[in-house]
């Protein structure tokens, strides 16, 4: 393993990017291939309905979301241990409204499975985004979109063509619905928050954005490594049950004085390179201790350069093998 040194963190050995073992099955093994095979073809059905022409209908977003959910009990997520900060167990239901993401406010929200579009989309119905290391705009996705990028390499620069836009063009453009921001750009086993892109800095001054950790149990349905369509069918569908913790921070807002919400501005930062300044770091450092403490995991001081190295070399070490 000393081959893949270089992609643990120096300060506390952390490797967010190696896939996350799963246990023997053992005996259960005749189980977990009875409901792997029970569970797949009523998945995909499910699946490719709603994503051909399901999501078309007027169905409406509580509609969605029941789809949604239909699709997240297939493989026996049922059980969501959600914790908020600032509530008490038993007082959700008179402190909710101020304390969760609602229509125009920012998610941002960890990233380590397909799974995690996929409960967000049936609770909040939101619209999703793509962040990249190399500049603070971003461009809009849809929920396929967000779950395949689960399973792909993660990208330094945005695909040639794609039009760009700070978040504050889609909050104006969509005021009835919340943005969710992945600013980790990239997935990872759930063992640490990696650097952050910059995406959250065009967020308007007065938008709240909730940091949202999202962990499973049994950790195996992570996906840090693209590709791994297979081996996450596999140990998503064959386990009798997951559990989701999910735990929702008290909002941030992007008090850094250099944010402006034009275009112009927000380009003359991509033109100058990908330094902020300290009011600016200050407002990401707030939104990744929040996941980091959520998560109870550490930041580490690797991003999208590294996991891409990282891919590098554990394809060539597997074609090895």
């Amino acid at each position: 393993m000393e081959k893949y040194s270089q992609y643990r963190d120096r300060g506390s050995g952390i490797a967010p990017f190696f896939p996350v073992p799963s246990q023997p099955s053992g005996i259960y093994l005749p189980l977990h291939i009875s409901l792997f095979l029970f569970r797949l073809p009523i998945l995909l059905t499910i699946l490719v309905s709603y994503f051909t022409f399901l999501h078309l209908l007027p169905i409406g977003s509580l509609g969605k979301k029941a789809a949604l959910w239909l699709v997240l009990g297939i493989p026996g997520i049922w059980w969501i241990d959600l914790q908020i900060d600032g509530v008490r167990k038993g007082s959700l239901a008179t402190s909710a409204a101020s304390r969760l993401p609602h229509p125009s406010t920012i998610i941002a929200s960890s990233y380590t499975s397909p799974i995690d579009a996929l409960y967000l989309a049936a609770i909040f119905d939101p619209i999703f985004t793509a962040s990249y290391p190399t500049t603070r705009l971003t461009h809009r996705i849809t929920l396929l979109s967000a779950i395949l990028r689960a399973f792909a390499p993660p990208q330094l620069t945005p695909p040639p063509g794609t039009k760009l836009v700070p978040l504050s063009s889609l909050l104006e453009r969509h005021p009835n619905r919340a943005i969710v921001v992945f600013p980790e750009s990239t997935t990872t086993n759930g063992r640490g928050i990696l650097t952050f892109t910059h995406t959250l800095l065009s967020t308007p001054p007065k938008v709240k954005i909730f940091p949202i950790s999202l962990r499973y149990t049994p950790q195996d349905i992570t996906t840090p490594v693209p590709g791994t369509y297979l081996r996450f069918l596999w140990n998503l569908l064959s386990k009798p049950t997951h559990c989701i913790r999910v735990r929702i921070a008290e909002r941030v807002y992007n008090t850094s004085n250099d944010t402006s919400s034009s275009s112009d501005t927000l380009l003359g930062y991509e033109e100058s390179g990908d330094g902020t300044t300290p009011a600016e770091k200050l407002v990401l450092d707030k939104v990744g201790e929040s996941l980091a403490r959520l998560g109870r995991v550490k930041r580490v001081g690797l991003g999208v350069k590294e996991k891409l190295d990282f891919i590098n070399t554990w394809t060539k070490q597997r074609r090895r093998q």
